[in-house]
């Protein structure tokens, strides 16, 4: 009855017969049950004793062939914690364990606290223990009595048979259970041992042997008896030892065979249910069947564990509905592009529109109608398209809103580099920049563009990768982990290619600050929208910021990741083209004549301190402060003030002159500077600084000596009649009148004092032409 596999050496022992199957039996038994539940992946757990691990080493010859792997081999000799952790961490979710009953319990408690049970564990250990075996080393063990039990629930035990269960009369007449029976009435009250069956098939085996030994010896050598036998007569020795080879008879223990001296016997299984061995199957060494007893063993998942964990590999995509919401307010988005393209085409003879570039507005649209694009390709994983489709995208979709992004700022900053270029260059008197030369600007901000993109595609294309995460439970309680992947476009130098398109458009972004910071105080609303661009880079700075640091947090998230990606486009987009198209429209819709009116520029308080500059149709003039101006307003005020009493003085000195020109010597000694001062308070008040020097130029020309000097040939003469005589009368009034008339009638209503010149005929000024019949009978008189 020694069961030790050292015995089965048959170059030591060549005439060793054993009557009970050895320890290695229940190897062939263990690979049935393998393959019944389709375990591939196996461990083993042996205690460091030489009967075990020549187990063991059987037990890894058996499997070698079979594509069974043994993933992991650990020993131990007191301590199995190690191992058992060991085990675990390779995975491994069969284990076969070879240990006494001592080192089982400290097993399982080392398995306790390494979680090694339930649904996804099997252990299948030796069947031999004494029955409630773990109740004698439960003390000897640290954990708890329910703990072990825990541990130990559902273990499958592989023995040998003790007495075959079949209802089938053996070679001695009797069936197993007659046979059980009569020996445990003869038994009483002794002890009971499981070889007791196989005893007894043995004894039967001898005598077979025996018998046909002699029917052998009676049919082929007459005179050789059995009785003749000895430990030396080896041709005697060469009959029995065939003699028992050639057994085969059912016995109380199963079918009695031998191969190579080992008996091929029955071995059952039995599993651990609720603190008791019950027998769940048996294996049949001589036919090699395995029989299971019908829902017999109990799982404690809803199928058998897994001989690994099994990894689902589970793409991270992006949720349908949230690509809807999306989309659906990206087209929204779009539709609204369309309608700013409409409304700026239709109206682009309108000065508020023609003045503010139509071909710009529309450069801008179209950046945000491309930036809008983008959204839809960038919802689009591998959910959606093949593998081969989403690398094509991963390029196309950053071209898209690198284009598109350029395209609008670009078109925007444009314009406000016109406006800066009109108003900030102090040397220009006049100076037109066309759209053509805004176009080329852009395209030379699209054309870098396309320098770096293509770069980038030729050197370091964009790549489909797969980022796999830690796995995860399945949400359904299933037998299995779950490995999110998410799908990635990168290449071998991405931080350094972002890197370069980040500089970019922030330098651009840079750029457009300052033209808007440089023409915020341009106020003319045809013309400039630094303070709509100021905005827009505002918003879309921060936005791209937050967006950009978000989305770099939220990598793993693909949901969250597009969700944020998408709004800040969506967002960044739409402001940018509401600020610059909506107040064009409400000023368009609310106050039409102000989209027709000339266009006159204008000046806040704050360009007032400082120097302006020439432009198509704009004048430099030299602004004052506020205090300066209300100064000369009342300064102004006095000096009409008196031009109305000088106003009183001339007409009694024409009076006069009309009536008595015999006074004409007091006239000139003492009016003569009364005169000068009303064509001098004139010259201040009512002209303007380009229009009045000509009035100034004249009366230079033709000093006031005129009053009081002639020819000096004539003096020696009669001064008086020299003076007041008709032709020098004539002279004079043919030379002062019209320096009278453009310097008195404006006073009154008549000719405008901004006419060119004094000497011009009281007709030409449209002023002149609505002067009171009175005043043209006083000039007449004149």
């Amino acid at each position: 009855a020694a069961t030790t596999p050292e015995l089965a050496d048959k170059k030591k022992y060549p005439y060793f017969f054993r009557t009970v199957p050895s320890d290695n039996a229940v190897n062939p038994a263990i690979l049935k049950l393998l393959k019944y539940y389709q375990w591939k992946r196996v461990g083993t757990l042996t205690q460091d004793v030489q009967r075990f691990s020549e187990v063991r080493n059987d037990l890894t010859g058996v499997l070698y062939g079979e594509d069974i792997e043994i993933s992991d081999t650990e020993s131990f000799s007191n301590d199995p914690c190690t191992s058992v952790k060991k085990l675990k961490g390779n995975d491994v979710r069969i284990i076969l364990g070879q240990f006494d009953e001592e080192m089982a319990v400290k097993v399982f408690c080392c398995a306790y606290d390494e979680e090694m049970y339930g649904s996804k564990y099997q252990w299948i250990i030796p069947g031999w223990y004494e029955n409630l075996w773990w109740e004698s080393w439960i003390n000897s063990s640290q954990c708890l009595s329910k703990n072990l039990l825990a541990a130990m629930e559902g273990y499958i035990g592989v023995d040998f048979e003790p007495l075959s269960s079949k209802m089938i009369k053996t070679i001695s007449g009797r069936t197993p259970q007659q046979y059980e029976k009569e020996y445990n009435a003869k038994r009483g009250d002794g002890q009971s041992s499981k070889f007791h069956g196989y005893a007894y098939d043995g004894i039967w085996v001898i005598a077979k042997t025996l018998q046909r030994a002699m029917k052998y010896l009676n049919a082929t050598n007459k005179h050789q008896k059995i009785e003749d036998f000895n430990y030396t007569n080896h041709k005697l020795g060469k009959i029995f030892l065939d003699a028992m080879n050639e057994t085969n008879f059912f016995g109380v223990t199963g079918q009695v065979v031998f191969r190579n001296g080992e008996r091929m016997g029955t071995i059952k299984f039995t599993q651990f249910q609720e603190r008791k061995e019950v027998k769940v199957g048996e294996y049949n060494a001589v036919a090699d069947t395995l029989e299971i007893i019908n829902n017999s063993i109990r799982f404690q998942g809803l199928e058998p564990p897994k001989d690994k964990t099994i990894i689902q590999e589970e793409l991270r995509k992006i949720s349908l509905p949230l690509y809807s919401i999306l989309s659906a307010l990206t087209i929204l988005g779009m539709i609204m592009a369309s309608a700013f393209l409409f409304f700026n085409i239709k109206n682009r003879n309108q000065k508020l529109i023609k003045m503010s570039s139509p071909y710009m507005n529309n450069l801008i649209i179209l950046g945000g109608m491309l930036s809008y694009a983008s959204i839809f390709l960038f919802g689009l994983d591998g959910s959606f398209v093949s593998e081969k489709t989403f690398e094509t995208l991963c390029t196309v979709r950053t071209w898209i809103l690198t284009v598109g992004y350029t395209t609008a700022f670009g078109a925007m900053f444009a314009k406000t580099w016109r406006v800066h270029a009109i108003f900030k260059n102090v040397k220009m008197k006049k100076k037109i920049i066309k759209d053509q030369k805004l176009l080329v600007i852009v395209g030379g901000m699209l054309l870098i563009d396309l320098c770096i993109l293509i770069c980038w595609q030729v050197v370091d294309p964009l790549r489909r990768t797969v980022e796999k995460y830690n796995m995860e439970p399945d949400p359904a309680g299933r037998d299995i982990s779950i490995r999110p992947i998410l799908e990635h476009c990168e290449n071998t130098h991405m931080t350094i290619w972002l890197g370069i398109v980040y500089a970019y458009k922030g330098l651009l972004m840079l750029f457009g600050c300052f033209l808007a910071w440089e023409t915020r105080n341009v106020s003319s609303p045809a013309l400039n929208d630094s303070k709509y661009i100021g905005m827009s880079v505002y918003n879309v700075g921060i936005m791209c910021i937050i967006g950009a640091a978000v989305s770099f947090l939220t990598r793993d998230q693909p949901n969250v990741q597009f969700c944020i990606v998408a709004l800040v486009i969506i967002f960044c987009s739409t402001i940018t083209l509401c600020l610059v198209f909506v107040p064009k429209l409400i000023t368009l819709r609310t106050n039409p004549d102000a989209a027709t009116q000339n266009r006159r520029f204008q000046f806040t308080q704050n360009q007032k301190k400082e120097d302006s500059k020439t432009s198509t149709s704009v004048t430099s003039v030299n602004q004052a402060s506020t205090s300066r101006l209300e100064g000369l307003q009342s300064e102004n005020h006095r000096l009409r003030m008196k031009i109305t009493e000088l106003d009183k003085d001339l007409e009694e000195v024409t009076m006069q002159l009309q009536d008595t020109p015999e006074k004409t010597t007091y006239i000139k000694q003492n009016h003569y500077q009364d005169l000068n001062d009303i064509l001098s308070i004139r010259n201040f008040t009512d002209s303007k600084d380009g229009e009045k020097a000509i009035l100034k130029n004249h009366l230079d020309q033709n000093p006031p000596a005129q009053w009081g000097s002639s020819d000096p040939s004539r003096t020696s003469k009669d001064p008086i009649e020299d003076i007041n005589s008709p032709e020098h009368i004539q002279r004079r009034l043919s030379l002062q009148l019209p320096i009278l008339h453009h310097a008195y009638l404006p006073s009154i209503g008549g000719v405008d004092a901004s006419c060119a010149s004094p000497c011009v005929s009281p007709s030409a000024s449209p002023r002149h032409r609505h002067v009171p019949p009175s005043f043209r009978v006083m000039v007449s008189g004149l």
